[in-house]
């Protein structure tokens, strides 16, 4: 019998356990209660967008539906919305996320401060270009898997809290641009493996000391108020910028020690106890056992003393003033004389010996085992122009051009090696006298009968780019036929042009409407100021025609055509394309840009930078084309165009709606050829679904997850790239197309961070070697 009810027992037990398993199952297939009730709380604190899947109540967040939402079996992981004009604030219940690694909120309105409680398991957070306030949480020391945290662009406040202990996973750390202040915490020399500190633009005071024994590749210290001096383990790492700040490095040596400021220390028993002619200068003895004779004789020996220096000092500061009046005028004047006589480095004339005959100049080729780098001035790869046409130069300036125009030599290669890439670039000169073009905004023209009907109010400049007649043109082009067609773009369509000796050019034939914006003089100068452009990453101008009303432009021809039909068009020619390849073609893009902006004096904006008007010579070097033709892009219905193929094709910037067109701009567009290099992917895509087709907006919300970078990556690679490598280039991407324009990075912080990233692939091959 009691064998019986044993058997019984274990026949319930058993039915009660699969019962279990089945409902465990049922159970298993909805979102952990936990996360969902945190998602919704986060909903609401945003102010509830119109987020498309998402809801306050009822929706499951892991049913695939959620804009941004990531999850795991039954966990969110991940939930990332760059750039989606959020607007509210964060709430007090992200703590509740179970499993949450990652949230990328960056490029938002989203404001309020940063919870206090944050999940365990985040390992990337990235709040930047919001308007968070308050302080930094203490609670970052229990976020022990934390790799990132971008908190860059708010309006935090307060010191950063010493709670980095036990953070040994951090590897990037940006919280510039904010209003931080005080010193560095001890806690932050914990981190290391920490390679990224970005700190800029705060008010943070103190030393560096605390950072000299980390691993670090990238610091970023710029405009706070750090003093002291630089620990020399600093000086090693690779991208180091600590310019405005208190450095005793950048002063003078400070004066005797008596002389010192130091705050008096009090209530220090060893300073009290110490006599007062061996005690630490500016350290005064007050406390308990200190007697008050002793203050007073200390404050009179210290006025004393205070005097004679000042008095020395006076004398010292006299003398100087004196020599200076002396000397300074002298040397002024013997300067002032030789910029008379003396091009400036960037506004050199047109060389004229070499450009008589175009087919004498080869092009510039980047060789496949060295890093090309040009000198400041560099061979002509399209030239064109920096400042506005209509803007009349000097007299006296186009005087000086035409005679030491002989004295530029023309360079027809221009290889840099390693050892230079530090040192490519020399300070730009004193701007000229003209406007700077630091804006280009939309602005309304005269009809074009208006502008014919005005006579020239000053004589045609002078140039020496090589005239070409309409005659001979045609005659090169068999009369511009669709055989020799290149392309069309909003300025104009380009032809192929074969000379009698055999030599190829590209002549760009300006259309109807862009010609009558333009009278002759303007067109000259327009001339004029693209050949001034001279870098090894421009594609060369080499003549130009202004005849019956036609205006045309020469260029030396690439033969690979544009970035654009070998990353788009051509799938055999794409394989060629390897993953070094790529960078370096981003490298050259990225250098072309650089001196646009950085070198030019005044800065020249490109304002069409995109992979069509990337040209590929032999070697599969860029030449940047149409640089300088933004005054012409920025007249009347030509600018309302280029907003729009801009917008529409996915390159322009988010502010270019407005209307405004900065460097920052161009650094956008840059950040989307990046994309185009990376995935093999059309800016713009119709038809792809609608998700996908902004390859923009697709692309940003995976580019911090390791794993779903790789699948974005273009499958022509064939899996061929170091995933460190892939990272370092993903990286650069999402800094150029910020939402914001102040928080892109300006064009030689890219070139270098390239060029790091070169350096370290040859370093593997000569090592694997």
């Amino acid at each position: 019998m009691d064998r019986k009810r044993s058997v019984v027992s274990c026949l319930n037990l058993e039915i009660l356990v699969w019962i279990f398993l089945v409902f465990a199952v049922q159970l298993s297939d909805e979102t952990n209660p936990g996360d969902v009730a945190a998602i919704n709380n986060l909903y609401v604190a945003l102010g509830s967008p119109s987020l498309p899947g998402w809801s306050a109540v009822g929706e499951d967040p892991c049913n695939g539906q959620w804009q941004g939402v990531v999850c795991e079996n039954t966990n969110i992981i991940a939930i990332r919305l760059n750039a989606a004009n959020l607007g509210g604030e964060l709430g007090d219940n992200l703590g509740s996320f179970s499993s949450l690694k990652t949230i990328d909120l960056s490029g938002n309105h989203i404001g309020g401060s940063i919870p206090s409680i944050l999940p365990v398991t985040l390992q990337n957070i990235f709040l930047s270009a919001n308007t968070f306030t308050g302080s930094i949480p203490t609670s970052l020391s229990y976020l022990r898997q934390l790799s990132a945290m971008s908190l860059n662009g708010n309006h935090l406040t307060g010191e950063i809290p010493d709670s980095f202990q036990g953070l040994t996973a951090l590897v990037n750390l940006d919280l510039s641009s904010n209003n931080l202040s005080g010193p560095l915490p001890p806690t932050i020399g914990s981190l290391s493996s920490l390679t990224t500190l970005h700190v800029q633009n705060n008010r943070l005071s103190g030393t560096l000391d605390v950072l000299q024994d980390l691993p670090l590749a990238n610091l970023n210290v710029e405009n706070n108020l750090f003093s002291g001096p630089i620990p020399q383990k600093l000086l090693s790492i690779p991208n180091f910028l600590k310019d405005g700040n208190l450095f005793n490095s950048s002063i003078a040596p400070l004066p005797p020690p008596t002389s010192s400021t130091t705050p008096p220390v009090s209530g220090s028993p060893t300073s009290a106890q110490t006599p007062l002619s061996q005690s630490k200068p500016g350290i005064h003895a007050n406390g308990p056992s200190s007697a008050e004779s002793s203050s007073t004789r200390s404050k009179k020996t210290l006025s004393v003393k205070r005097v004679v220096w000042i008095s020395i000092a006076s004398v010292l500061t006299f003398i100087i003033l004196v020599l200076a009046i002396l000397l300074i005028p002298r040397r002024c004047l013997r300067k002032w004389h030789e910029t008379q006589r003396t091009p400036k480095h960037h506004e050199m004339a047109p060389y004229m010996g070499a450009r008589e005959n175009p087919g004498d100049s080869g092009s510039l080729v980047q060789p496949g085992h060295h890093i090309e780098k040009a000198p400041l001035v560099v061979t002509p790869k399209e030239k064109q122009p920096r400042r506005p046409a209509p803007i009349p130069k000097p007299q006296h300036e186009q005087v000086v051009n035409v005679q030491t125009m002989s004295a530029v030599p023309k360079k027809d290669n221009s290889e840099i090696n390693l050892s230079r890439l530090d040192s490519d670039l020399m300070p730009p000169p004193p701007p000229p006298l003209t406007l700077p073009q630091e804006r280009v905004a939309v602005k309304p023209i005269a009809p074009a009968e208006d502008t014919a009907l005005k006579p020239p109010t000053r004589p045609l400049p002078l140039t020496s780019v090589k005239s070409y007649t309409i005659a001979s043109l045609q005659q090169y082009t068999n009369s511009f036929s669709q055989d020799n067609l290149l392309g069309s773009g909003m300025l104009g369509s380009v032809y192929r042009v074969e000379l009698p000796n055999g030599k190829l050019l590209a002549v760009k034939k300006l259309g109807k409407r862009v010609c009558d914006q333009q009278k002759d003089d303007e067109f000259l100068d327009l001339v004029n100021n693209i050949d001034r452009i001279r870098h090894a990453n421009v594609v060369e101008l080499m003549g130009y025609c202004a005849e019956h009303g036609q205006r045309l432009l020469i260029y030396e021809y690439c033969s690979n055509g544009t970035l654009q039909d070998a990353l788009h068009s051509d799938d055999e020619f794409k394989q060629q394309l390897s993953w070094n390849t790529r960078i370096r073609m981003a490298h050259g893009a990225a250098r072309a840009l650089e001196y646009l902006h950085e070198v030019c004096e005044p800065p020249i904006i490109h304002r069409n930078f995109k992979s069509a008007n990337l040209l590929l010579d032999d070697e599969l070097a860029v030449h940047v084309s149409d640089c300088g033709l933004a005054p012409l892009i920025s007249s009347g219905t030509v600018s309302q165009l280029s907003g729009q193929l801009l917008a529409t094709y996915g390159y322009g910037a988010p502010e270019f709606e407005s209307g405004i067109y900065t460097s920052p701009s161009d650094v956008y567009s840059f950040g989307v050829v990046m994309l185009e290099l990376l995935t093999g992917r059309m800016s713009y895509d119709r038809t792809r679904s609608r998700v996908e087709q902004f390859l923009v907006r697709w692309a940003i919300p995976q580019l911090h997850d390791i794993d779903l970078l790789t699948r974005m990556v273009d499958p022509s690679l064939n899996g061929k790239y170091p995933i460190k490598s892939l990272s370092h280039f993903a990286d650069i991407i999402s800094r150029c197309v910020q939402h914001e324009p102040e928080f892109r990075p300006p064009m030689s912080e890219v070139v270098q961070d390239l060029i790091q990233m070169i350096r370290r692939e040859s370093h593997k091959r000569s090592d694997g070697e």
